[in-house]
């Protein structure tokens, strides 16, 4: 790679991301990123630091999803960082209900293409007031 990170080394880490989170392989989404990265689920909340800890919460996380699509847009590249739109439209195994995330990433890879800082801001059908509530 080079001092600045290009779109297609850029594209190549979301579509990693994204088969990571459809085949629900917390494993793989694990060597996305550097030894000593942090993962920032939501703006507000402590971060998942290194590949461990990053690799417990996807298997927590994913072990609830079906039949995961996952979809983005890179919106921006400056220096090292992308930013993306994405998209992930889930089932919930325990009800089999579809839930629909939209949501923004920015990611920070480093010379060797891993994830160094990690943050997304998203929203979910599953949180939004359903018809008549």
């Amino acid at each position: 790679m080079s001092d600045g990170l290009a779109e297609a080394d850029f594209q190549e880490w979301l579509t990693r991301y994204g088969q990571a989170w459809e085949t629900r392989d917390a494993n793989a989404a694990a060597v996305l990123f550097a030894d000593d990265a942090e993962y920032y689920w939501t703006p507000f909340g402590e971060p998942k630091r290194g590949p461990g800890e990053i690799e417990s919460a996807w298997q927590g996380a994913t072990s609830r999803q079906r039949n995961v699509r996952f979809s983005f847009q890179i919106l921006a590249i400056s220096d090292r960082t992308g930013i993306a739109r994405w998209h992930t439209r889930l089932e919930r195994a325990a009800t089999g209900r579809e839930i629909d995330i939209d949501g923004v990433l920015t990611a920070e890879l480093d010379g060797s293409g891993r994830c160094r800082v990690f943050r997304e801001w998203w929203h979910s059908t599953e949180d939004a007031p359903q018809p008549g509530s």
